[in-house]
């Protein structure tokens, strides 16, 4: 490895340790001639992704274009770094094992998928440029099919749970016949 101060190819390593994520390796090197330190990742290079746009053309796949347009999605969002690393992470990952070629319409279709559980606005963001929204009714349609959607969240039970709901219905339409009506009213 060549210094990045005076050029000399004498170095040692110093520390070496796997990443976080353990896709590469960084290595802690200090020039022999020198003594200047510096950091170098080592990871595995990836097979050749490319990608086909709408038009049929084809271009490398470009991890930064995807990382840009994300964080185009989440601008002005209270979002970190770490979050949109390991949303690009995902697609990339995902991406890598379905092929060698892969459509500009499934990665946006990814892209949409991982938005739309991380933040709703961005969401909408990138839908509108993904989907190429000419007028607001299609940002109006976009928010009516979001509002529709289950939003789970994690630290509350559902309040009625779907078996306990048909349940209660059941009970309900017997009790408007007459039948079985014990409570007579009371709550």
């Amino acid at each position: 490895m060549r210094c990045p101060k005076c050029g000399s190819r004498d170095d040692k390593v110093i520390d070496s340790r796997q990443s976080r994520d353990s896709s590469s390796i960084r290595r802690r090197r200090e020039c022999l001639k020198c003594k200047y330190r510096f950091t170098t990742y080592e990871e595995i290079e990836r097979s050749d992704l490319r990608v086909v746009k709408r038009d049929r053309t084809h271009e490398p796949f470009d991890r930064r274009k995807l990382a840009a347009s994300i964080a185009k999605a989440f601008e002005k969002r209270s979002t970190s770094l770490l979050t949109l690393e390991e949303m690009v992470d995902e697609i990339v990952h995902e991406l890598e094992t379905s092929g060698r070629e892969v459509p500009s319409l499934v990665i946006g279709a990814k892209v949409l998928e991982k938005l739309r559980r991380a933040d709703e606005v961005a969401y909408l963001r990138y839908a509108s440029v993904h989907q190429r929204f000419e007028d607001v009714d299609q940002f109006v349609d976009a928010i009516h099919t979001l509002g529709r959607r289950i939003k789970p969240n994690a630290l509350q039970r559902e309040l009625f749970p779907p078996e306990t709901a048909q349940a209660e219905s059941r009970a309900a339409a017997a009790g408007s016949r007459g039948v079985g009506n014990e409570n007579h009213g009371r709550v």
